[in-house]
């Protein structure tokens, strides 16, 4: 037997490869489904290509590509030993981290205790090569068939990368100042304000002084963060969390919670002896922990104190929680739901894996395609084992084996800063981006994200002439804001803040009461622009600016704007209860356009800011005219600089961001002042050029270049997937420094104008080369009544878009389900007044 299976390993040992470093080792799952060695049937690896395949693809793949050889791994649940520590019965609760906010049992991404079966099969006859055969094998075959890291092992290493504290770079060389200060072992003070508590101490010099404020305006004054701003000294520990094992230690340069493996050495220098300290502090861990649980929110909104009935089947799938991941679990539950995502990729599920790439783990349709059936399928909907339980039988507890959305993360978080790493992300920051992944990969066919796609018009009059000026954008998420002064319980308010501030610990928590209506009034009342450039009047002065929607969407997303910024510029967020509607007109918001007998403002465009040593004839010459937005001719951009407010512009440096963004947002928003300023940096902090030097529009990013040769292939393809020429989208990108987001912008706002421009240099027209009979191409855009019905919500608990927990809520057959990453159950008292995102779609007249 030994020789035959040496024969049958030999005949396809040149297909087998050694995994080399950087190979992508996918053992943990499917490429094409949620398939895993704890399947039913187990996984098979490609010894060629390291892909993973179940047991229902593999013989696909063997056809397709004709590889033969696969390690098969199977697992099987080992039954766990009960605590006989206990006392109780029960295994002991862990003790609290990062990934178990508020929730029992928490994030638990610790991999269960599983027997593994290896073995080789050969296809298509299916001869195995068990784990004892392959001792007898050449050595080669052995190295071959050995374990190397599993792709989603070294995804999870990478990806909290951002969490799990490195070594600082200052620690090794750090400098200290021999400045005789001794530190005692208890009795701190800050030495600014003298707050007892929440106290760090600089590592250079031996300061100790209180640490930043929190969210809710609790913590310290930031007297230890000002101490680094005045001299640079970059370590500080916190006092009270140093024991033999460790403490808290902050690099205010590296801006992050960071390891010091001097500690001890640079303790003793000011006097401290690690050894013999003990903590009497919370840790930022614990103190995040404590911070986040605001109180009743996390209790309402996942419906603790009912019980729930668990609910299984198709389109009741759980997802799991891959440390922080509950943020896109709620996303694409929600997305599944609209049926223009369930025909692009569920319908088409077999046509999309037939034509598969070669390696479909980074092929952006398959894995959207196999997400959304695992999760409409119902084949993973299935009650999940008792980890107590050695046979694997129990009774429906909510939690299912459900699906690891491993592959679909790593793939859209790809290249991004924040979506790449395990940290919490905002909800809406993830659905705007996939909406645009998906944009971009929908350039030909049925495009999804159109179902969200709406126009919106601003329309903007000046007071002194009474003459209007309309512009048009896209856009998929309305933005309600939250009138707090609105709120119905404002004497229960204030008596609870009276008594908080008196130190009342009894004091209750009052939620804010905003109603809806009130929201919807400070969304559609005119907005005062007050220091506005007229062409009329060739001057500032007072305008008008009113949004209303140009077409209505098929599904509608709200926002609620809950996270925004204190007057000191602290994140914070607003708990307020709104009564969110089942149902919703907007008929009422729909735009109007120009009316009868209404005089449009001149189409001339402001004067550019310059400093006072330029003059302003000459710049337009043969680049520009008075109706193009490109107004700087490349020559001249190097001696062409903008007028900043150095006051705004050093506030913002100040707040921590980088100096090229902060002149960038006060050009951009036209030197308005600090809110707008403020509101164009949150806006663009995602961008990949934010922290890059300030291009003036039209103008070439470095010497040698010009405008239309630093156009993005990628840009221009995604502007003319939204229906628009190739000619108007490279306009659009010159006119916006190939900015994607801002060239989109400007596009519809010169949607009247497209038809007439000269949209490349030498080329023809727009009407030129439609032959003068057709309208210029616009955007896609679906249309119809302003009535709408609720069918989803998503929920945030916590004081920040930075952490806490997401859970969805979801209308299924006049049902209101909860989806709370693996526990799907029968919602029986669904929050709607305390969402974040609200998701309608339009109702039939």
């Amino acid at each position: 037997k030994s020789e035959l299976m040496e024969c049958i390993l030999m005949s396809v040992l040149s297909t087998i490869r050694v995994p080399k470093p950087g190979d992508r080792v996918h053992k943990d799952e499917c490429a094409l489904s949620f398939s895993s060695p704890e399947s039913e049937g187990g996984l098979y690896v490609c010894m060629n290509t390291f892909l993973g395949f179940g047991s229902q693809y593999v013989d696909r793949q063997h056809a397709r590509t004709g590889q033969r050889a696969y390690l098969h791994i199977t697992r099987t649940r080992k039954a766990k030993e009960d605590d006989s520590n206990s006392g109780s019965g029960h295994p002991p609760k862990k003790k609290p981290t990062r990934l178990a906010i508020g929730i029992e049992g928490g994030f638990d991404v610790e991999q269960e205790q599983y027997e593994e079966d290896v073995k080789v099969v050969i296809l298509p006859d299916r001869q195995e090569v068990m784990s004892e055969d392959l001792a007898t094998m050449p050595d080669v075959v052995r190295e071959r068939s050995s374990s190397a890291d599993s792709v989603s092992h070294t995804l999870q290493v990478q990806q909290w990368d951002g969490e799990v504290r490195q070594e600082s770079r200052h620690a090794a060389d750090l400098k200290q100042l021999d400045n005789g200060v001794k530190i005692p072992p208890s009795g701190w003070r800050c030495e600014v304000c003298d707050l007892q508590e929440n106290l760090w101490m600089n590592l250079t010099d031996g300061k100790v002084l209180c640490g930043r404020r929190y969210f809710d305006g609790s913590g310290g004054n930031n007297h230890a963060l000002q101490h680094f701003q005045e001299t640079g000294y970059p370590l500080a520990v916190k006092l009270g969390t140093i024991t033999p094992d460790g403490a808290d230690v902050y690099s205010y340069e590296e801006d992050d919670m960071v390891l010091n493996s001097k500690l001890a050495e640079h303790l003793t220098h000011f006097g401290i002896d690690m050894m013999t300290m003990e903590k009497t502090e919370r840790t930022m861990t614990e103190l995040e922990i404590a911070v986040n649980q605001r109180v009743g929110e996390w209790e309402v909104i996942q419906e603790s104190g009912t019980t729930l009935r668990p609910l299984f089947g198709p389109g009741l799938t759980g997802m799991k929680n891959l440390g922080n991941s509950c943020y896109l679990n709620s996303v694409m539950q929600v997305l599944f739901t609209v049926p223009d995502f369930q025909s692009k990729y569920v319908s088409n599920i077999d046509k999309i894996i037939n034509e598969a790439p070669s390696d479909p783990t980074q092929d952006f349709k398959t894995q959207v395609a196999k997400l959304g059936y695992g999760l409409l399928s119902g084949e993973y909907s299935k009650p999940a084992p008792d980890p107590g339980d050695e046979n694997g039988a129990s009774e429906p507890r909510g939690d299912q084996i459900g699906i690891a959305p491993r592959m679909f993360k790593a793939l859209v978080g790809r290249g991004h800063p924040e979506f790449s790493t395990n940290r919490q992300q905002d909800a809406q920051e993830f659905l705007l981006h996939f909406i645009n992944m998906v944009e971009r990969n929908c350039r030909s066919g049925p495009n999804p994200s159109e179902a969200f796609r709406f126009l919106v018009e601003e329309r903007i009059v000046c007071q002194q002439s009474q003459k209007a000026k309309y512009t048009q954008r896209v856009d998929y998420i309305v933005q309600l804001p939250v009138p707090m002064d609105q709120a119905t319980n404002t004497e229960e308010l204030q008596e609870a803040e009276r008594r908080r501030e008196e130190g009342d610990s009894s004091a209750p928590t009052v939620r804010a009461q905003i109603p809806f209506t009130a929201c919807m009034a400070a969304l559609s009342e005119p907005e005062i622009l007050t220091d506005f450039w007229s062409s009329a009047v060739q001057a500032k002065t007072t305008a008008t600016k009113t949004t209303r929607f140009a077409s209505f969407p098929d599904h509608l997303v709200i926002q609620i704007k809950k996270f925004t910024f204190g007057l000191d510029w602290v994140p914070k967020k607003l708990d307020v209860s709104i009564d969110v509607p089942d149902t919703l007109d907007l008929s009422a918001l729909r735009a109007t356009g120009q009316q009868p007998g209404e005089e449009l403002l001149p189409e001339v465009a402001p004067p550019p800011l310059m400093t006072p040593d330029v003059e302003v004839k000459g710049i337009l010459g043969s680049h520009g005219n008075e109706e193009d937005d490109s107004l700087y001719s490349p020559l001249l951009c190097q001696s062409v600089s903008p007028v900043l407010d150095d006051s705004t512009v050093s506030q913002l440096c100040e707040m921590g961001f980088p100096p090229e963004a902060c002149r960038k947002a006060v050009y951009y928003t036209g030197n308005t002042g600090i809110d707008a300023a403020m509101n164009w940096i949150m806006s663009h902090m995602d961008d990949p050029d934010f922290s890059a030097p300030l291009v003036l529009p039209g103008c070439s990013s470095g010497p040698g270049t010009t405008p239309t040769e630093s156009l993005s292939e990628e840009h221009l393809a995604t502007i003319v997937s939204m229906g628009f020429s190739r000619d108007q989208a490279t306009k659009a990108l010159r006119a916006t420094s190939n900015v994607l987001d801002r060239a989109v912008d400007w596009i519809f706002s010169h949607l009247d104008d497209l038809e007439s421009m000269d949209v490349s240099e030498g080329g023809r027209s727009a009407a030129e080369s439609e032959g003068g009979r057709d309208p210029p191409p616009g955007p896609r855009v679906r249309d119809g009544p302003g009535k709408y019905e609720l069918f989803a919500f998503i929920s945030h608990m916590g004081t920040s878009t930075m952490c806490g927990h997401y859970v969805c809520h979801i209308k299924k057959d006049q049902q209101w389900v909860i989806f709370n990453d693996q526990k799907v159950c029968a919602s029986e008292k669904p929050p709607k007044d305390l969402g974040y995102l609200y998701f309608y779609r339009r109702v039939a007249e």
